[in-house]
């Protein structure tokens, strides 16, 4: 088998980190509706991105395009360098790309600041020139002040800041022991007042579940006034630790993590109001935030802006209960503004709480059986809608994206549309079918859209509606053209997705099928968008009928359709079956020959397929699949299933191993084989290590494929090619189709 195709849909899919390099992103409209700033590549084969504006005011139409910061210009053309902090943040957020992968602007978007190789940069984005200031390093996460005039960031633990001229550079709150952690409320119990705390405490990052689990990757914030800040202190003290080792360099230490195994101990995360001097202006004194921690101790969100006071939503550990906080900026206190309570779990939303410029708060809630818009005690949406996040709050509308509901006329299988909200009503904004999601600010708004039959996504700068101009892509067009079926399937409903090879007649007979799901929580596959579907279209054309469907616990329907799978995602199972022979009354589908791929909760599923109905499916590819529930974070294991204390019969029935070995496996053996990175630190090697040793007690044929060096992410070209070109080779093996 040769794994090098130069013009192959593998290489091009690896080389354009799945079509993603030369597509803008990361919108931002300044408030006086002149410019619109954002990232992109050179092209669609470069990973590195620079920081682009589109000013909208000046001569001719359509707005014009200038460079604000080029990497490869401030770095002189060096090698970019990433600490192990950085390296770890880009995985919690999958970034595979280099150069200026984020950037955060003040309050007037006029100027920029961003981290390259470690070092601290800001861009004044009117004149579009760039400059490195000189700080401590490495740098993680610059913020300019509202005001632009300074700019925090952290370095070694410790969040500090520095003026936007250059000057002043110092420790704000950090485990030295500086003189910004003052004799208050500050020292952590048991520690004397302004010691060193230890390696174990930080300032102002996100810790692993916040970025990983809760879309948190912040740990500090900026108050509208840019006088002080709002500081998470996470202390890991207590996390237990494992080892990230790298087999193939015996040479080199093993990586040690914090990692939060289901029911075992957390970070400990305070959070604490640091003003930027002291009343001197010398030192300042810092006063922590208080609030229920051990009843709640999940620091979900925080947002700071004009409209009000500091606002928080905690949550409790089991993600029953939540409640909505309003912080006094002089004591540190905290008051109720909200209180949730869900049998299940509440579900973490974007863009939410916050408030609207009149002071009311802004949540997605789950009542009466739906997800709407709530504002204050009002809900503004209902069964009709399921909203996905909140885009932007204005003075007279709400901006959201949505899905159709339980009760809309058209289930629009796979849509997201964006759409305003008021007292007055709701309407839509997007047009056409596929995906939509927007950015605002005042009038002016960028709208991304992705289609089902066009690749890539479109851009649009409107004003009040009437387009000003486009925002070009770089990305590259795919070699294939994805033509997904998309439709329900079974009593369930269940949304589905099929594509057949290229020029496939129905004199050709049934095919062999290939189910490709994820399947569970938080990751909805079928969904109305060309390029979502290219390497199934791939698989399909290497003589396979692909079916694509997101059954109960996948997002974008309804609470119950989430919410479905507690303490039971044996039904994902269940309805990857249901939407396969109900398809078969209506597609070309051999039911003996059936496989499955699919990776993280999709690998899962693929294994537990094999293992747990052989009667149905007769290969799998399972890459990077949890295997045994104990060994993932606290924060996603318990939100569906509880701890391990509470229900070990319930972890037993979903582990494919326990420590007496395979779980509940069944006859006939099947092919399966086993992908995993060795660098994983999500999903940690030992999942697939274990189900391999079970395998081999249980005399299980199968195949294990480990991948030096890669996490749980694959962004290597020459290793995200072949892993295509080898999943279908062990296919077609499997199935008799050689």
């Amino acid at each position: 088998m040769t794994l090098s195709h130069e013009h192959s849909f593998p290489r091009q899919h690896a080389r354009t980190q799945r079509f993603t390099l030369g597509a803008p992103r990361a919108f931002t409209v300044s408030p006086d509706g002149a410019r619109v700033v954002f990232l992109r590549s050179a092209s669609g084969a470069d990973r590195v991105n620079a920081l682009w504006v589109l000013d909208l005011e000046g001569p001719g139409p359509g707005g014009r395009e200038r460079l604000a910061a080029d990497p490869r210009t401030l770095l002189g053309g060096a090698v970019e360098h990433l600490s192990a902090e950085e390296r770890a943040r880009r995985e919690r957020s999958r970034e595979g790309a280099e150069g200026i992968v984020g950037y955060a602007v003040d309050n007037t978007v006029e100027m920029a600041a961003f981290a390259l190789s470690g070092r601290l940069y800001t861009a004044e984005l009117r004149a579009g020139t760039a400059r490195q200031l000189p700080v401590r390093g490495p740098v993680i996460d610059p913020r300019p002040a509202p005001d632009g005039r300074h700019i925090a960031y952290v370095a070694e633990g410790a969040l500090r800041v520095i003026g936007a001229d250059g000057e002043g550079d110092r420790e704000l709150a950090g485990p030295g022991g500086s003189a910004a952690d003052g004799p208050d409320e500050g020292p952590a119990e048991g520690a004397a007042e302004g010691a060193a705390e230890g390696a174990d405490i930080t300032y102002g990052l996100a810790e692993f579940i916040a970025a990983e689990e809760m879309s948190r990757t912040r740990g500090f914030w900026w108050s509208p006034g840019s006088d002080r800040l709002l500081v998470a202190r996470v202390d890991t003290s207590h996390v237990r630790r494992w080892w990230i080792s790298d087999p193939a360099h015996p040479d080199r230490e093993p990586a040690r993590v914090a990692y939060p195994a289901a029911g075992t101990p957390n970070a400990d995360v305070r959070l604490f109001l640091v003003p930027l001097e002291g009343p001197d202006g010398g030192s300042a004194q810092r006063t922590e935030v208080t609030w229920d921690r051990a009843r709640y101790p999940y620091l979900a969100r925080v947002h700071w802006a004009s409209e009000g006071a500091p606002l928080l939503l905690v949550q409790s550990r089991d993600q029953r209960g939540q409640l909505y906080l309003a912080v006094d900026t002089e004591t540190g206190a905290t008051r109720t503004v909200h209180q949730d309570e869900d049998p299940a779990w509440l579900e973490l939303s974007p863009g939410v709480p916050t408030w609207t410029p009149d002071g009311r708060l802004v949540r997605l809630a789950d009542e009466g059986g739906a997800r709407v818009l709530v504002l204050g005690d009002r809900p503004l949406t209902g069964p009709q809608l399921h909203p996905r996040a909140v885009l932007d709050v204005g003075d007279r509308d709400v901006l959201i994206s949505a899905s159709a509901g339980e009760e809309a006329g058209d289930p629009e299988i796979g849509q997201i549309h964006v759409y305003r909200v008021s007292d007055l009503g709701v309407e839509r904004i997007s047009a056409g079918a596929g995906v939509h999601t927007a950015v605002r600010s005042g009038d002016v708004s960028v709208l991304v859209s992705a289609a089902p039959d066009a690749p890539g996504s479109s851009v649009q700068v409107l004003r009040d509606g009437e387009r000003l101009a486009t925002i070009a892509s770089y990305a590259e067009q795919p070699v294939l053209t994805a033509r997904a079926t998309l439709t329900e399937a079974g009593a369930h409903r269940i949304p589905s997705a099929v594509l057949l090879p290229a020029g496939y007649q129905e004199s050709d007979g049934p095919l062999p099928v290939l189910l490709d799901p994820y399947g569970g929580p938080h990751g909805q596959r079928v969904v109305a968008a060309q390029n979502a579907y290219l390497t199934s279209q791939w698989f399909a054309d290497q003589g396979f009928a692909v079916i694509v469907a997101d059954g109960r616990g996948t997002p974008g329907r309804s609470p119950a359709w989430e919410k479905a799978v507690k303490r039971n995602t044996l039904l994902s199972l269940d309805d990857q079956i249901e939407a396969l022979h109900a398809l078969a009354d209506r597609f070309p589908l051999d039911l003996e020959r059936v496989a499955i791929r699919g990776w993280s909760f999709g690998g899962w599923l693929a294994a537990l397929a094999v293992l747990r109905r052989p009667d149905v499916f007769h290969a799998a590819v399972s890459g990077a699949p949890v295997t045994d529930l104990r060994l993932y974070d606290t924060h996603y294991q318990e939100r569906y299933f509880g701890t391990p204390q509470e229900a070990p019969e319930v972890y037993d029935a979903h582990s494919l191993v326990t420590d007496d070995g395979l779980s509940a496996p069944e006859l006939p053996v099947r092919p399966l084989m086993l992908i995993h990175g060795l660098a994983d630190d999500n999903v940690v090697v030992a999942h697939t290590l274990r189900l391999s040793a079970a395998l081999l007690a249980a005399g299980r044929p199968h195949e294990v494929l480990p991948l030096t060096g890669v996490t749980h992410m694959t962004p290597q070209e020459q290793i995200a090619e072949n892993l295509l070109l080898l999943q279908v080779d062990f296919l077609k093996r499997s199935l008799g189709l050689d």
